[in-house]
């Protein structure tokens, strides 16, 4: 089964905090269909001090959003499309924008 996102693809949010951002896919986690973007969803984290010589630190990170939130950039329209899978002439499965009929 061909995966409709995948890792470094570049995406766009299309709902919620951060509606209209784009980046891309810096993880997966497919168990709970959830994507992290970069520069999207940008979460603080409060980490404490590991030894007595360290001090703790004020981390900023991003986090996991739905993935049915995304949708993949057109290359050709730079807008967010729809995928499609068709079978290329060595009858391998590849994704294709809906849009543009393009390889993403």
């Amino acid at each position: 089964m061909i995966a409709r996102l995948r890792k470094n693809d570049v995406v766009v949010v299309i709902a919620g905090e951060n509606k209209g951002h784009q980046g891309p896919i810096i993880a997966i986690d497919r168990k709970n269909d959830r994507v992290k973007v970069r520069g999207v969803a940008i979460a603080t984290r409060h980490q404490k001090p590991k030894s007595n010589k360290d001090v703790g630190k004020i981390v900023k990170e991003e986090a996991y959003i739905p993935a049915c939130k995304v949708m993949p950039v057109c290359p050709e329209t730079k807008t967010g499309c729809r995928v499609q899978v068709s079978l290329n002439e060595q009858g391998e499965g590849v994704r294709m924008s809906h849009h543009a009929r393009i390889e993403l």
